[in-house]
């Protein structure tokens, strides 16, 4: 494919060959990743992987719980997808609403001990896929290197201050 020179396009700064097969190998790489783990989460546990995802959150916080909007910052979702996802959560037993104590106006997202049981006897075969799909793949050397580069973007990509217009502050 040609591409547009820097001159006719008002200075943008177009991939190079090399660079642009690096972005299509990871967006095909991270499609069939997170593919093959809602796939296995689907068929294992009856979820998928962002349910998988918020479950585990809730497992990490103090209490086994975390305000609704604390929560969809940590996952980066939007709070009108996470509401959804609470509520087929809430559905299976999984997760229950409480109001916030220090916010009449918020909620409290609470993993119980249903979905605490259930996110414990799912652990074990969504590990081995993770494991299965990247890290058996990999040298220990990669894995390294791996976790330095998604640091370096993840950093680059933090937003600063809060009043950055992103979906999960909406």
């Amino acid at each position: 494919m040609e591409y547009m020179t820097t001159a006719s396009t008002g200075g943008t700064r177009w991939l190079s060959d090399e660079e642009q097969s690096v972005w299509r190998a990871y967006l095909h790489a991270t499609t069939l990743l997170e593919d093959h783990l809602d796939r296995q989460l689907q068929r294992d546990a009856g979820m998928p992987h962002i349910y998988y995802g918020l479950l585990v959150q809730l497992s990490q916080a103090p209490g086994r719980q975390m305000r609704m909007t604390e929560l969809a910052k940590d996952v980066k979702i939007t709070r009108s997808r996470l509401s959804h996802a609470v509520a087929r959560l809430e559905r299976n037993g999984w997760v229950r609403r409480e109001d916030c104590p220090s916010d009449k106006r918020g909620q409290n997202a609470v993993l119980t001990d249903d979905g605490y049981e259930m996110l414990r006897r799912s652990a074990p075969g969504h590990v081995r896929a993770v494991r299965q799909a990247m890290f058996d793949r990999l040298t220990p050397e990669q894995v390294r290197s791996f976790g330095e580069i998604m640091q370096v973007i993840a950093t680059g990509l933090e937003p600063e201050g809060t009043d950055a217009d992103l979906p999960w502050l909406r």
